[in-house]
């Protein structure tokens, strides 16, 4: 591990000694939309606060998954305790999947969620200055793209996709048939030309623009679901754009943080240092708009 990522280590270990138990709520509703409850876990340090605080969107192909990491507390479920004994609330939630609600109900849900808790940060003893969003997979894909599309009132102060498809169209020809997935999510069959369309204007690596906020990208090199490359690109076009970004490759990791710790029993450590240094450091809200 370089020294980079050690001192971010030593700054998540120093933050242990603000956590003495977080408090955490399930089911919490931050919405309502098309007739569906939308809905959220949260977990609040104890104390006064305000506290930096990060919202998770999990996985599973914008068509499944689940705010609690399910059956086997995969998705975003690893990071739960991390972020709990580095002093940082969380909420998790869960937003309209396709095909029942195809693309842009989730783009949207993720957006009411960040109001939602903006709005309610007083009552979670919450710093609306000092938000990030984590997502893996599909999830990735969807904070990345909240912050592209983010306006004074959504904007965050940190970004962390873990193994997030940053390309919808990657390198698939004019007419190509669209994975299940894809199809559930636009209701297209083949790329034609609305379907490049949608998937052009859905691919946060296409939208990237200056002035976003930093970003830690997570990404396992053996991950044949999503590959690495991904990561790279927007690596790339974020730094073309003078956007901060950093990138944790996770050597040999496949898709799924729920298998990376024997690979990298440290990544964990690794990502609450950042968003703790970062959240610190990077307010995203001036003091007059809270």
């Amino acid at each position: 591990m370089n020294r980079f990522f050690r001192q971010l280590s030593l700054l998540a270990a120093a933050s242990l000694a603000l956590v003495a138990g977080a408090a955490v709520q399930s089911d919490i509703e931050y919405g309502q939309a098309a007739g569906e409850s939308l809905r959220l876990d949260a977990s609040i340090p104890a104390g006064n606060g305000p506290f930096a605080a990060v919202i998770l969107v999990h996985g599973g192909g914008w068509t499944g998954g689940d705010k609690s990491g399910g059956p086997r507390k995969g998705y975003m479920a690893p990071m739960h305790e991390p972020l709990e004994q580095a002093g940082l609330a969380w909420f998790s939630i869960n937003y309209r999947l396709a095909p029942k609600h195809p693309f842009p109900a989730c783009i949207d849900d993720v957006m009411t969620a960040i109001r939602w808790v903006k709005a309610h940060a007083t009552e979670y003893r919450i710093d609306p200055s000092r938000i990030a969003l984590a997502g893996e997979s599909a999830g990735g894909h969807l904070v990345a793209l909240a912050a592209i599309r983010a306006d004074a009132d959504t904007r965050v102060a940190a970004i962390v996709p873990f193994y997030g498809r940053f390309d919808l169209i990657d390198d698939l020809a004019p007419g190509a048939a669209l994975r299940s997935n894809y199809v559930a999510l636009f209701g297209r069959k083949t790329l034609d030309a609305a379907a490049r369309a949608a998937m052009h204007t859905a691919s946060p690596l296409h939208q990237v623009r200056a002035g976003l906020p930093p970003f830690l990208l997570v990404h396992g090199t053996g991950d044949t679901t999503v590959p690495y490359q991904q990561s790279i690109l927007l690596q790339a076009k974020l730094r073309e754009n003078h956007v901060p970004c950093d990138l944790i490759p996770i050597k040999g990791g496949v898709h799924g943080m729920i298998s990376w710790d024997t690979v990298a029993p440290d990544y964990k450590h690794q990502v609450t240092a950042w968003l703790v240094r970062t959240l610190a450091r990077n307010p995203a809200v001036p003091a007059t708009a809270r």
